[in-house]
């Protein structure tokens, strides 16, 4: 019976980094699986799926209260992210003062360059 059932995993979040020339967009879901530029799913290596878990808990509260930091006249990049409870967004600069922010930044970098084959 358990064979027959198609049982779909949550998304954990959207994240959108616009700016830099280049809009990179990656689907994070909860059953190891990453969708990089609308492209199908890739798979997530464990390790990377528990930093995402990680993300999605830390960055509740923030999404709760939608967070919106102001673009920095020196940021470059600004980062959207939408998970279950909201959206927050912040330019590339604020992750000086939230380590959250910065893990999430360093978190697309590396999908970018790992299971999705691009450019960070």
């Amino acid at each position: 019976m358990a064979g027959c059932l198609n049982v779909q995993e949550p998304d954990l979040f959207l994240v959108k980094r616009t700016g830099g020339g280049q809009t990179l967009t990656l689907l994070v879901n909860d059953g190891d699986t990453i969708r990089c530029d609308n492209g199908p799913a890739k798979p997530l290596p464990d390790k990377m799926l528990l930093q995402a878990r990680d993300l999605a808990r830390s960055l509740d509260s923030d999404a709760k209260r939608a967070l919106h930091i102001p673009r920095a006249p020196d940021s470059v990049e600004i980062y959207t992210v939408k998970l279950q409870n909201g959206t927050i967004s912040f330019p590339d600069t604020a992750a000086r003062s939230r380590s959250n922010l910065a893990q999430l930044e360093l978190f697309t970098v590396q999908a970018a360059e790992g299971p999705c084959g691009l450019s960070g």
